[in-house]
């Protein structure tokens, strides 16, 4: 792991820690907050379940998955993960907030834009590959390979059979030859 990401990653990790601990703490309060999402959510799971629960849930997956990003263990799944809950806490964090005065408006917008930029930071992060190529590339290149063998391997058989093809045409004329002069 390079030096910035061994900085990085508990860097932007720390936030998402903090708001699930947050979550888990205040659940009450998280689960009013999320309350027209986590009651779909809970309708449509195949078990009875509570918003509170679901809250508890959210809380304890941003902070396990913000450990493990800060960890660098499973760090594109993780970061995946906080992308998806940040996407999901900024919806919500926008929707609820106060816009009556001028600086509810401000501090939406604030809020909004620091949101955003944490999203957008772990979208990358989902991506990065630590300078190891991904799994399409592999694929792609494993695929791109296979299809060069193929043809040298083609090539090569086509080469050695028309090499064949002549000794035999040679051997044929020859036994032809002896055959019409004797």
């Amino acid at each position: 792991m390079s030096f910035v990401r061994f900085l990085a990653r508990p860097m932007l990790a720390s936030s998402f820690v903090l708001a699930g601990l947050d979550k888990l703490k205040n659940a009450d309060d998280t689960a009013e907050q999320l309350s027209p999402m986590l009651r779909r959510a809970s309708e449509s799971l195949p078990f009875p379940t509570s918003e509170k629960v679901l809250a508890r849930v959210i809380g304890g997956t941003q902070v396990g998955a913000g450990v493990l990003f800060a960890l660098g263990k499973y760090a594109r799944l993780s970061a995946t993960v906080l992308a998806v809950i940040s996407a999901l806490n900024t919806f919500v964090e926008w929707r609820s907030a106060d816009i009556s005065t001028k600086e509810g408006r401000e501090a939406r917008r604030n809020q909004l834009l620091k949101s955003i930029s944490l999203t957008g930071g772990v979208l990358l992060a989902s991506v990065d590959t630590a300078g190891k190529p991904s799994l399409a590339w592999r694929a792609e290149h494993f695929t791109a390979d296979a299809k060069k063998n193929a043809n040298q391997l083609a090539a090569e058989a086509k080469k050695t059979t028309g090499k064949q093809l002549h000794k035999a045409d040679k051997a044929v004329r020859k036994a032809v030859d002896h055959a019409v002069g004797a």
